[in-house]
């Protein structure tokens, strides 16, 4: 009643139903609502593995009947059961001689039926099948509560992956708008969880530089598009305006609950480890390690890229500003990390 996990409460069920119900063997059939057939979920006690591939239609069978009709069953000689037997392939050498067969019902609805077979002639009592219905119901509740878990587990996949998928379009509409730096938020994504990864950072804290390095540049969206594609210098009032990118990250991103632990890149990507950066002035370890991470790889892409107002620089110029730039701009633990990952990847 306590578990989840399905097979492991079929697995007890089964094992527990045919000791406590001296059974030759039990099994439990599942009702799939899209096909409305009984498929073998678990068996014990069988010899041929054929029972396996057990697959009845509503109506069909012993147990195909007792779902439909939604009501217990109980034959004391199969032989007697003619037609309504059907499975005499898959049981084909077992020798059962009687069986019972008591439908699975939760919340009023049929999800499957429960079967005890014997190869002896059975005259069970009243107190047997009351019993064999409290496991059933039992059984009922437990299988229906690990489905419903399954269902919000599959639902939860599926609404994240929705979740991603939608940050991965807003880091490609970001890239598309302003075309000189296509590309560059899946490199820099791609180095700073490599980087991260070399100073050692958890699952769930990757997860959200991840995010967070997709997202970058969201506040962007907020600058006027004379400003972020203005040829030439900005005036001081329009670095005003520029500098504010990573508060409206901020603002469009900290209502989400999601998003929430994904904003120390965006908001905070921009600060340096001297305290001149913006938007809040940090300084050194009260930056956030995301951000710190973050800040010197997309310096590194910038660097190596081109740009209308500049030519890429070459690897060794761009690493010497970066090594010029440590203890000012940058952790001088996270470049020493960056460095040796440049140095790995060369050598690969």
């Amino acid at each position: 009643m306590g578990s989840i996990d399905m097979h492991v409460i079929l697995k007890t069920l089964i094992g527990q139903a045919r000791k406590k119900l001296e059974a030759d063997a039990a099994a439990v059939l599942l009702l799939d609502p899209v096909t409305h057939t009984l498929k073998f979920a678990a068996g014990e006690g069988f010899k041929n593995p054929g029972i396996e591939q057990s697959s009845l239609r509503l109506g069909e069978g012993l147990a195909g009947w007792a779902v439909q009709e939604r009501r217990s069953i109980q034959v004391h000689d199969l032989k007697s059961a003619g037609n309504r037997f059907v499975r005499s392939d898959p049981l084909k050498g077992e020798n059962f001689i009687s069986y019972y067969g008591n439908p699975l019902i939760a919340k009023g609805k049929v999800i499957g039926i429960m079967e005890i077979f014997d190869r002896r002639m059975t005259e069970r009592d009243r107190d047997w099948h009351n019993f064999f219905e409290t496991i059933s119901g039992q059984a009922s509740i437990a299988i229906d509560n690990a489905t419903l878990f399954e269902d919000l587990r599959r639902s939860n996949i599926q609404l994240q992956l929705a979740y991603e998928t939608t940050i991965e379009g807003w880091s490609r509409a970001l890239d598309l708008r302003d075309k000189e730096t296509e590309g560059h938020t899946q490199r820099v994504t791609a180095m700073t969880l490599k980087l991260a990864q070399a100073v050692n950072s958890d699952q769930r804290e990757m997860v959200h530089i991840r995010r967070g390095a997709l997202l970058h540049d969201i506040g962007k969206m907020g600058v006027p598009d004379a400003i972020l594609f203005k040829e030439g210098e900005l005036t001081e009032e329009e670095w005003q305006i520029m500098r504010r990118h990573p508060l409206f990250a901020y603002e469009m991103l900290s209502p989400i609950d999601y998003l929430r632990p994904a904003l120390d890149i965006p908001y905070c990507h921009h600060e340096k480890w001297d305290g001149t950066g913006y938007p809040q002035g940090l300084k050194g370890t009260v930056i956030p390690l995301a951000a710190r991470l973050f800040a010197v790889v997309d310096v590194w892409d910038a660097l190596t890229s081109d740009r209308s107002y500049r030519r890429a620089w070459t690897n060794e110029k761009a690493r010497e500003y970066i090594v010029a730039q440590s203890g000012k701009h940058f952790d001088p633990q996270v470049v020493e990390f960056f460095l040796e990952l440049l140095s790995a990847e060369s050598m690969e």
